[in-house]
């Protein structure tokens, strides 16, 4: 089984064509890291000292990359990951830092 990470773009919300392919993972454990990664990346990027959480997490929704998982082949097991509900979860976490 492989499972691809595919990124859309926030900024160009359900526009197909702003989608990009991160690349292909023999796990579905390496899958879900590439995609926190990809958010955690944005985050900490985006974030500035002052900021709240909920700033955060709009900027993130407004602008930053939205990654998710698709099996590579059929018969492969759907890996549910929601690269929103990470990054409210870690937007509720940086700023804290």
């Amino acid at each position: 089984m492989r499972y691809q990470v595919l990124i859309d773009d926030n900024f160009h919300y359900q526009d197909e064509s702003e989608r990009v392919k991160h690349g292909v993972f023999a796990t579905p454990e390496e899958a879900v890291a590439a995609c926190r990664s990809i958010v955690d990346e944005y985050l900490t990027d985006a974030f500035k000292p002052g900021m709240t959480a909920d700033a955060l997490f709009e900027s993130y929704t407004l602008f930053g990359e939205d990654p998710f998982i698709v099996p590579d082949g059929p018969g492969d097991a759907t890996i549910k990951f929601s690269a929103w509900d990470y990054a409210r979860q870690r937007c509720a976490e940086i700023p804290a830092v």
